[in-house]
């Protein structure tokens, strides 16, 4: 039952549903032709009642699952963008990690030739003290 209620597109669901309730309507009017005493229609009413709540539960269930199937998918689609953002992040700090280090050797070396750094400092946008 589990499967086929997994399985089952919306557009059957809504079929079981409306061919459900419309034999309970039949049912009814072919007892209010025939025989339309209070009894009859009691005991009719005593049998329809449980059917109809079964169709409304079947509905209700099938509409859960497909419910929790779509914030499920909509979960891993916001677990893949967070891995992708997770990824983009670290190629972010190892690349500036080697920026970082790629500046400091050129500082090392322009200092090491006797070249003002202090251009180079202002462009970087780092503080008097960093190097």
């Amino acid at each position: 039952m589990a499967s086929a209620v997994k399985d089952a597109p919306p557009q059957r669901i809504a079929l079981v549903v409306v061919v459900g309730m419309s034999l309970l309507a039949i049912a009814f009017i072919i007892l209010i032709l025939v025989n339309p005493t209070s009894e009859a229609i009691n005991a009719l009413a005593v049998i329809a009642a449980p059917i109809a709540a079964m169709v409304a539960a079947y509905y209700g269930i099938t509409l859960s699952i497909q419910q929790v199937k779509n914030e499920r998918a909509e979960k891993e689609k916001a677990l893949a963008r967070a891995e992708v953002a997770e990824a983009t992040s670290r190629e972010t700090e190892v690349w500036s990690a080697q920026m970082e280090s790629g500046l400091r050797v050129a500082m090392a070396k322009l200092n090491a030739a006797g070249v003002s750094t202090s251009e180079v400092t202002k462009a970087a946008g780092t503080p008097a003290d960093f190097f």
